[in-house]
């Protein structure tokens, strides 16, 4: 098995490589009437496209979505949708001198070592560029969540090195968080994060840090006990990002320099008469179920490992040997990678809303047998 499928009832199945003719993915389970066509998929990927800003690598794909199956006159057939995506602007030719050595922190020995065999072009399917199909996947969650259930997913930049956003959980939307190019709805750390990025491409290296999201409207019940928590399944899904090292929920780390005391979430009766929380350390999910507040996570993603100074490495015949790195990429991932997170975000939330929905169903029936 090669791990290309993520999700249980609403699962989708991503296919290419970076080099390769395109991109895309299969989604099952998808309901029947659906409004869709290409425009409520192709903003989520002008936004996750490469050649954006100078913050960005300067591949010039457009990334025009192509759905090719699952929809007719302008709604879902509850069967596979297929979405493609192809790529247009990819020079293998960079890749060529480097076929026969192990770039550092990349998983050309690893997939080598798992595999046999392994497409050295910009990284094949180890390469970001396979997240092009998680976004038009995500899209279509995002646009099911946000019309049956008004669930808001917001994702931002939140930390480059050191330098980290002020911003309000409650009150951040996805306007502000568009107004820069680096990501970061707050106008004066944004500044500095560019600064940052611009610095670190300047040196030709490349530089990390914290993509946060927030998901305001889940009501509470998604989620499963045990191996299938929500908080559970939402760190598989941003872990299985490239670059990703780590998440945090709610609190996270932080809740380790608490007492109890302060942590818990005290329960009030919130204005709209459903149970509430008057702080919000869980990060909206307890005992891996969603409590009806919001969800809040971070992302921890590693500096782009493609820089442009010299590095040691092996060859794959067993040679010490030395490199330095062509091609085009990203001096930080972190810009683009906004609305992968929320993308994941989506896939997942999706997935349990829909086990949610089959059992509440199934339960709804036996009652009425009684």
């Amino acid at each position: 098995m090669s791990g290309s499928t993520f999700g249980t009832l609403y699962r989708v199945t991503t296919f290419g490589e970076s080099h390769g003719k395109a991109v895309g993915c299969i989604i099952e389970g998808c309901p029947a009437g659906v409004p869709l066509d290409e425009s409520h998929i192709q903003p989520a990927l002008d936004r996750r496209r490469p050649g954006q800003s100078r913050l960005t690598t300067p591949r010039n794909e457009k990334d025009q979505v192509e759905i090719l199956s699952g929809v007719f006159e302008g709604k879902t057939l509850g069967t596979p949708i297929c979405m493609v995506v192809r790529n247009q602007d990819a020079d293998s030719r960079r890749y060529a001198e480097m076929k026969d050595l192990y770039r550092p922190s990349h998983a050309d020995y690893t997939w080598e070592a798992k595999f046999g065999h392994r497409d050295w072009r910009g990284g094949g399917r180890a390469s970001a560029r396979e997240t092009v199909a998680r976004v038009a996947a995500g899209a279509l969650a995002e646009h099911i969540l946000l019309q049956l259930f008004g669930v808001e997913i917001v994702a931002w930049v939140d930390q480059v090195a050191e330098i980290t956003a002020e911003v309000d959980l409650q009150t951040v939307v996805r306007q502000q968080v568009e107004e820069t190019p680096v990501r970061c709805p707050d106008p004066e750390t944004a500044t500095a994060m560019i600064a940052a990025i611009d610095a670190a491409r300047k040196a030709r290296d490349t530089i990390g840090g914290c993509v946060a999201c927030v998901i305001r409207g889940v009501p509470a019940g998604w989620g499963e006990p045990v191996f299938d928590k929500l908080d559970a399944l939402l760190a598989q899904a941003m872990l299985s990002l490239p670059a990703a090292k780590g998440v945090e929920i709610g609190s996270g780390f932080a809740g380790t320099t608490m007492r109890g005391s302060e942590h818990n979430d005290p329960f009030i009766m919130g204005e709209d008469g459903h149970v509430a929380t008057s702080t919000n350390h869980s990060g909206g999910i307890q005992g891996g179920i969603s409590n009806g507040m919001p969800i809040s996570l971070r992302v921890a993603f590693k500096p782009v490992a493609t820089h442009f100074q010299s590095q040691d490495t092996v060859t794959t015949d067993g040679d010490d040997t030395q490199f330095q790195a062509k091609g085009r990429h990203d001096p930080c991932v972190l810009p683009r990678a906004i609305p992968i997170v929320e993308s994941m975000a989506a896939l997942t939330l999706l997935d349990v809303c829909m086990r949610q929905e089959a059992v509440g169903a199934l339960h709804k029936r036996m009652r009425e047998q009684e």
